[in-house]
């Protein structure tokens, strides 16, 4: 086997588990400590919630459509969407909401498939930025709407829990496409739509 199939194979739990026992040694640790027996195996299945996201194609949660909708065409926001992130630089947690909106062109989708797709980008290791864009960039694609709002909010503890240790810090930010990033008045209208909302 070369290193590259090496590199390419799958990891097996126990080799997780190790990793985490190597961790624990480093930190300055002793992993057969009664209190941390269980560790490693409680880190990997940690793991395993934490970055679901990474077995899910978020593209599938919007298959299903609904077009009898009596020409519904006005905007569609859900706000407030909660969501456990990590940050991909520190493997540090990131924890925020995601309000999304859109203009549907003709068909819509269930409101909780929109928290789907946040839920797997954000259970993957993450860059605020780059989640965003592809939350929005998502919704546009398979659904084709006029238009796509995005705005994230997070707390990122590489932030406060190291480095500059700056507590009650959010960060801020958004992706808008066609009319919403054309049109002034459909954005300011989605911004008014979020602004009631029970943000950090």
């Amino acid at each position: 086997m070369t290193d590259q199939d090496k590199s390419n194979a799958p990891v097996t739990q126990s080799q997780a588990e190790e990793a985490v026992r190597t961790l624990l040694r480093w930190a300055g640790e002793d992993p057969a400590r009664e209190g941390l027996l269980d560790t490693p195996k409680r880190v990997a299945e940690a793991y395993a919630d934490w970055f679901s996201g990474y077995r899910d194609d978020p593209r599938e949660y919007l298959a299903r459509t609904f077009e009898e909708v009596a020409g519904y065409d006005e905007m569609i926001v859900l706000r407030d969407i909660e969501y456990e992130s990590h940050c991909e630089h520190h493997m540090a947690p990131i924890i925020g909401k995601v309000h999304v909106g859109y203009l549907p062109d003709g068909k819509v989708v269930g409101i909780s498939k929109l928290a789907r797709v946040v839920d797997a980008y954000a259970r993957r290791f993450q860059v605020q930025e780059k989640m965003t864009a592809q939350i929005a960039q998502t919704i546009q694609d398979v659904l084709q709407p006029r238009g796509v709002a995005v705005v994230v909010e997070g707390a990122h503890e590489c932030m406060t829990t190291r480095g500059v240790h700056k507590r009650g810090v959010s960060m801020v930010t958004s992706k808008m496409l066609g009319e919403f990033r054309e049109d002034a008045r459909t954005r300011a209208e989605f911004l008014r739509f979020i602004e009631g909302s029970g943000r950090r």
